[in-house]
């Protein structure tokens, strides 16, 4: 069955046919066979992933998705060869049928720091903006939200939920293989919008802060994770190339500089509730994600600058409320 289909109805029923309409064209186009080289590979070992029902699922206190009495013994090798088919796994963890999938990042330490200070999610429709595999929106799934749409145009990525989704079989969250480009106009239904590390890989941050402002109703709120430097209201990091290896990387403010682009932008109610320095310990390398990471992007001799040369990976939280 298409994981989508059922949210095709959905959004016809909040109104946004049009956006409906849009979907069922842009997401075939998107994961057909042919348009990533890895897409029938991907397609097949979803395919032989082992048949499992009525297994226990936690989503609040972290993603749980039953354990290994759900899967026989001789399956269980067969079973992580094929999840190793979506490498690399990034955001997580994952523990699925007694397999810890452990990712990358520790996306739930990020989550902690998060939940504290948003508004309450039970009941909400989410819009959650470079979100990977879904992980943070299983997580707000198990906070009671109503509606999860994740987007991200990374393949592998959505393979990933698809993954998950096979065993989870929710019908309130969704991962979409589009990016914020490919949103309609003006769409202000959302009553959380979450943007993570998203910003900074945006050429125009001011245009960027309209586009989540367009997604919410009046009086949403946005939730904002962006990398920060230390300094002054107005002073911004532009890297002359690369930082921390990356190359696709344009602007890093400071908190002030954050908050005052945000009421710019005419949010109300701006704070920063969270300003955190990125350890090797919450960003690593891991049987489940085997390329470079944190530790191979700073400086071996002073780990408090990048191998650039500029300020470590430092991350701030914001949330602010649509006008």
């Amino acid at each position: 069955m298409n994981p989508y289909t059922l949210l095709f109805t959905q959004l016809e029923d909040l109104g946004l046919a049009e956006w409906s309409s849009q979907l069922q064209q842009q997401i075939p186009e998107k994961l057909a066979s042919d348009g990533h080289g890895k897409m029938a590979e991907w397609q097949s070992a979803l395919a032989a992933l082992p048949n499992v029902t009525a297994i226990e699922i936690e989503l609040q206190s972290k993603v749980e998705i039953g354990s290994a009495d759900d899967l026989p013994d001789a399956d269980k090798q067969q079973f992580i060869e094929n999840l190793q088919v979506f490498h690399p796994w990034r955001k997580g963890p994952y523990e699925l049928l007694g397999v810890n999938i452990d990712t990358e990042w520790r996306s739930d330490w990020k989550w902690d720091r998060v939940l504290p200070h948003i508004q309450p999610l039970e009941g909400r429709k989410v819009l959650d903006i470079g979100g990977g595999n879904g992980y943070h929106g299983w997580r707000m799934l198990g906070e009671g939200a109503d509606l999860v749409i994740g987007i991200d145009p990374t393949l592998v990525f959505v393979m990933q939920y698809h993954v998950m989704q096979r065993y989870i079989g929710e019908e309130n969250h969704y991962v979409l293989p589009i990016g914020i480009e490919d949103l309609p106009d003006k769409l202000a239904c959302f009553d959380t919008v979450f943007s993570m590390g998203v910003l900074y890989h945006r050429r125009s941050p001011i245009d960027h802060l309209y586009e989540l402002r367009a997604c919410l109703r009046s009086g949403g709120e946005l939730v904002l994770e962006t990398l920060v430097i230390e300094g002054k209201e107005g002073e911004v990091l532009m890297p002359e190339g690369r930082y921390a290896k990356m190359r696709n990387v344009w602007f890093f403010p400071t908190v002030d500089t954050m908050m005052l682009w945000l009421r710019r932008c005419g949010f109300k109610n701006v704070c920063c509730v969270d300003n955190t320095i990125t350890t090797t310990d919450e960003q690593r390398t891991s049987d489940w994600m085997t390329f470079e990471s944190l530790t191979d992007f700073l400086d071996p001799d002073d780990q408090s600058k990048t191998i650039e040369g500029y300020p470590a990976p430092r991350r701030a939280v914001f949330t602010a409320t649509a006008p």
